[in-house]
């Protein structure tokens, strides 16, 4: 099942709205087939397993990190394709949330006189499915943040220089988190100060740049910015408010989502539902201050991922957060620490939303 889900990670950030699904054929000790979800979401990891093995799959056990679908949709069932495969067993790590499989694929197999096994290393695939699990349970894409600061909590000194407060080691891992999601997102602020394209660089994986998200209002970002001039090569979405003039857009390879407000600003709730909608899984905000506190205010950071740099600014610098406006502690977002690792000179600590 380990190997099962490395290879399912493979996938991510290419086959949304689809789970990145790994699949593992042993048959005599011998692993006789492999397989994930491919770009775009099809062929799924059982069916890339089941071509592998070939004839062999018969009398096989099947490791599968996500319950295997019962329904007919661009491809058939592939509990189906496990039956007509005749493998003996199959051992699953998480039943599918989803109402269409929601236990019917477990049920299919189980009918088919095949044994069935649920719930190995489920914690490691939740952590992997994240993203598809919190699209159809809570109908929203699952988010990541991540912040870079000094070790004060600063992004930028009192005159705004902010190159660079991370090491380029950080820099270069933080491409390699872009290419694992479905999307970019960041506010008009970024938009607008840093003028960036939100590609991935510098790894051989530009081909796997995902979806570029911007929160914006009232449409600030130029149409001459390297956001919209790369939108026909890298999608770009905007994000904004029902008041927005849309008429210099028209005819832009853009894509133009109208949310709801709240207080002069877009609703953090509406836009991750259309979000979500659109077909979006796993999104990683990498800023400003303003959409960060506005998450964190929602309680819809999923995984906080935060750079330090061993580097001190000062109480006169920029912070890394906006207002939270919060006055008590006990009303403070909390985070249990996940990981915590050094890259180059820099610490990056993993945070997960403590439960509730």
């Amino acid at each position: 099942m380990a190997l099962a889900l490395s290879l399912g990670q493979r996938g991510l950030g290419t086959v949304w709205p689809n789970p990145s699904v790994g699949c593992v054929l042993v048959k005599d000790g011998h692993v006789i087939g492999r397989g994930h979800t491919q770009p775009g979401g099809r062929p799924h990891g059982e069916a890339m397993a089941l071509r592998q093995a070939g004839d062999r799959a018969r009398g096989a056990t099947a490791y599968v990190t996500l319950e295997p679908c019962a329904h007919t949709g661009k491809s058939p069932p592939c509990a189906l394709a496990l039956i007509q495969a005749g493998v003996a067993r199959v051992v699953s790590a998480l039943e599918d949330p989803d109402p269409r499989v929601a236990g019917k694929g477990h049920a299919m197999l189980r009918a088919a006189g095949i044994e069935v096994t649920n719930g190995v290393l489920a914690d490691q695939a939740r952590d992997t499915h994240i993203g598809f699990l919190t699209r159809i349970t809570e109908n929203r894409p699952a988010i990541t943040l991540k912040l870079a600061a000094s070790l004060d909590g600063r992004i930028a000194t009192r005159t705004g220089d902010s190159r660079w407060i991370t090491g380029p080691a950080a820099r270069r891992f933080t491409h390699l988190l872009r290419a694992s999601h479905d999307a970019i997102m960041i506010g008009s602020g970024t938009a607008l100060a840093d003028d960036p394209d939100l590609s991935v660089r510098d790894l051989g994986l530009a081909a796997r740049s995902p979806v570029r998200v911007v929160l914006d209002s009232r449409l600030r970002t130029p149409l001459q910015s390297r956001l919209a001039r790369t939108a026909e090569k890298i999608p770009l979405t905007l994000c904004h408010g029902p008041d927005a003039d849309t008429t210099p857009w028209q005819g832009s390879a853009a894509t133009l989502l109208t949310c709801k407000t709240e207080n002069g600003r877009l609703s953090i709730p509406d836009v991750l539902r259309q979000l979500a909608t659109y077909g979006l899984t796993r999104i990683f905000c990498e800023g400003g201050g303003q959409l960060a506190a506005s998450l964190l205010r929602h309680r819809v950071v999923d995984r906080l991922m935060t750079f330090n740099a061993g580097v001190a600014i000062g109480g006169d610098g920029r912070a890394q957060l906006g207002a939270l406006e919060i006055d008590r502690l006990a009303d403070a977002p909390r985070f249990q620490l996940h990981e915590s690792r050094q890259i180059g000179g820099d610490v990056l600590n993993t945070w997960v939303m403590a439960p509730k």
